[in-house]
């Protein structure tokens, strides 16, 4: 299949001989071939920068050789004796990649990041010598008060060319927005007028195309639009649908080793990630988790391992997308399905760039649509919780840190700063030394353009949902999904010929699977430290937890993203109904391999606004089972906890503080139980209902408490 180009106006002017041949040179030195040829539509891209000094959009599938253009043009601007280009790149592990991709082409490049800030006044000095050619910057780096205020008016002076990479996160409606790509439009409004400006993405359907080019026009200059076919010709496309949990984990355990080289399982959760990690590796498969917990240090190695072919797959979020890069990759495969194919055609792009086959296969699996809402839910900011963070700044007449904020508002720390960010972006807040102002610029909610998001989200997870079901092309899907006009049968998917994958699971394999997947019991650490500034919410704490009023660790049957237990309490959680027996048999292996220092004497249990048959019957339930005495339920004072789920962790604690009650029949009972009590509750999100029931029983005379969860929301 052919990858026609298609250029948008203005046209680009004829590419001068002279150019081309300089261009060429640099090119093969940069992939270190004599015989490098550019791809079509590089030259022209190169052209348009060097020549022209446009502001061009490039949009092509992953691996055409994005980072070429820029690089070659790099070359071309500075032996021209213009100042380094500055590259907008996401993603610490992207910036690594073009790096050393540099490094090849004899291009000295450099980066300022979160995880190399011991260096920034080396690159500082090198700016100043005209020694670099290449600065990487993430977007929130324009933010940072001092780089901003220092660097980065001397950077846009004297910039050659600046180069916004993965310019998908621009647009509101990109699979992966972030707000900090939405100051490019502030720098791009005090560059130079001649200072040429590239942007490139691989995944951007016509829709988010529009809204990114409205951002580069600032400053009225026209965008040259140069996109490509995205078809990938080397890969297989195939989903196996209607699968329980066992048996696509069991698929897994039975067929990774068949897949070609090595390559990525990717996991919609971190939970999942290291849950299916330690189930392949159990099963003798030689596998990592990689997620967004895993260290930078750790991080850079994992990827070095997985191109070393040291290992057979990482197991992986998100996390591990558009900074890598290896070639030669074999296979992807998502147990559980991305939210829209756009973000799953990002992700399937990393293999089969220099391999005749790559093969890549979907398990959706159906808690992934709640997964979708719950992501969806926490990037959207919400008008009542700006307007808050707003009345908050302005009323405080000084600046106030994230955490400072926490104890004004009711906004979880990540909402908290995704919120400030889009108020910043908009100008109504400003980032300073020392924290968040309020600016004084009127601002008003634009209910229709989140609505419009929103929507357009709503739209591309049935999208997904679509492609999961579809008989036809499923690259062709994916193409006509992205607006690409040259979308045809690719002749090789499992719609175009039929399946390709095995789709048996061996009993022995499934049975395993169920085993594994049928182990209940995560650690609940305790809490062990008072959120800062309680007393602005009339709680009287701060610092350490005393030891004579925390709790002992815990421990819950499952998290309910896990992929076992985690599905099947998401159903008993959504009604109230008595504790089934299959429940509480799950709860006494947990119990068993607790480790704790001292067997629990009793059993009491958190009253529940939700669940109240639930958590009684379980705490009844445990005891009866356990031979041990159930001392009873906690009381509720001034009608119990306040505050909505997923708050804040001040304002959690201040919802709960003094409302959970020791009568004195169960302070008696705890008190004289002779060892700890079994403290049971239902859901698990802040840890606070806990703590606060927990240090209330300590206070009235039990030696200790341990507490039990049915979840985790987490």
């Amino acid at each position: 299949m052919t990858n026609p180009t298609r250029t948008t106006a203005p046209p680009p002017s004829p590419v001068d001989p002279g150019l081309a041949e300089r261009a060429t040179t640099m090119l093969r030195r940069l992939v270190g071939h004599d015989d490098a040829q550019f791809r079509d539509g590089q030259l022209e891209a190169v052209s348009a920068l060097v020549a022209d000094r446009s502001r061009v959009l490039v949009v092509q599938r992953t691996g055409w050789g994005k980072s070429a253009v820029y690089f070659v043009a790099t070359a071309l601007r500075r032996a021209e004796g213009a100042g380094p280009t500055v590259i907008i790149s996401p993603l610490l592990a992207l910036m690594r990649d073009q790096v050393a991709a540099a490094a090849r082409a004899g291009i000295r490049a450099v980066t300022m990041n979160s995880a190399n800030a011991q260096d920034w006044d080396e690159v500082r000095a090198a700016l100043a010598d005209d020694a670099v050619d290449v600065l990487l910057v993430s977007p929130e780096r324009l933010n940072n008060p001092r780089f901003r205020d220092e660097q980065l008016p001397d950077l846009a002076r004297r910039c050659g060319l600046l180069v916004v990479d993965e310019a998908h996160c621009v647009s509101d409606w990109g699979h992966d927005f972030r707000p900090d790509y939405r100051r490019i439009r502030d720098l791009l409004a005090g560059l130079p007028s001649d200072t040429p400006v590239l942007a490139t993405t691989a995944t951007a359907n016509a829709r988010v195309v529009t809204d990114v080019v409205e951002q580069l026009e600032v400053g009225g200059r026209r965008v040259l639009t140069v996109r490509g076919g995205l078809a990938r010709d080397s890969l297989r496309l195939g989903v196996l649908r209607s699968m329980s949990p066992e048996q696509r984990l069991g698929w897994l355990v039975a067929h990774l080793a068949d897949l070609p080289g090595s390559g990525i399982v990717y996991t919609l959760t971190v939970a999942a990630a290291e849950d299916v990690a330690a189930a392949l590796a159990e099963a003798g498969h030689e596998v990592v988790a990689y997620t967004g917990r895993t260290d930078a240090a750790d991080r850079e190695r994992l990827e070095a391992r997985l191109r070393a072919n040291e290992v057979k797959a990482l197991v992986a979020t998100s996390a591990l997308g558009m900074g890598f890069d290896k070639p030669d990759l074999g296979f992807v495969v998502h147990l559980g399905a991305p939210s829209s194919p756009v973000a799953y055609y990002q992700q399937v792009g990393r293999a089969g760039r220099a391999t005749e086959r790559a093969d890549v296969l979907l398990l959706p699996g159906p808690e992934d649509r709640d997964i979708w809402q719950y992501f969806a839910s926490v990037s959207m900011p919400r008008e009542d919780q700006a307007d808050a963070v707003l009345r908050a700044l302005a009323e405080a007449g000084r600046p106030l840190s994230t955490a400072a904020l926490e104890t004004a508002v009711d906004v979880r720390r990540t909402r908290l700063e995704l919120l400030l960010k889009v108020l910043d972006v908009d100008g109504a807040v400003q980032r300073v030394s020392g924290g968040w102002v309020a600016t004084g610029v009127p601002w008003e909610y634009d209910a229709e353009r989140y609505g419009r998001v929103a929507e357009a989200r709503r739209a591309e997870q049935q999208l997904m949902v679509d492609y999961e079901r579809t008989d036809a092309c499923r690259m062709a899907f994916l193409q006509e999904t992205l607006d690409d006009p040259s979308a045809v049968p690719c002749g090789r998917c499992d719609g175009c010929a039929g399946p390709w994958y095995p789709t048996e699971v061996p009993d022995r394999v499934l049975g395993a699977a169920r085993e594994r997947l049928s182990r209940a019991g995560v650690d609940l650490e305790p809490r062990v430290q008072w959120p800062t500034g309680m007393e602005r919410l009339g709680v009287p704490v701060k610092g350490r937890i005393s030891s004579d009023e925390a709790l002992l660790p815990g421990r819950a049957l499952a998290r309910l993203s896990d992929l076992g237990w985690g599905q099947r309490l998401r159903e008993v959680l959504r009604e109230d109904a008595p504790a089934s027996p299959e429940l509480l048999r799950a709860c006494v292996p947990v119990l068993a391999g607790w480790g704790w220092a001292q067997r629990p004497a009793g059993v009491v249990a958190v009253p529940s606004r939700s669940h109240p048959q639930l958590v009684g019957s379980l705490a009844a339930g445990l005891a009866e089972i356990g031979r041990l005495p159930f001392l009873g339920t906690l009381g509720l004072d001034h009608g119990g906890p306040t505050g909505e789920p997923g708050g804040n962790s001040a304002f959690r604690l201040a919802g709960v503080w003094e409302r959970l009650v020791v009568g004195p029949e169960l302070a008696a009972a705890a008190s004289s139980a002779g060892g700890p009590v079994l403290l049971v509750d239902d859901l698990v999100s802040s840890r606070w209902t806990l703590t606060v029931a927990g240090r209330a029983l300590r206070l009235a005379g039990a030696e200790g408490v341990l507490p039990l969860a049915l979840a985790v929301d987490g």
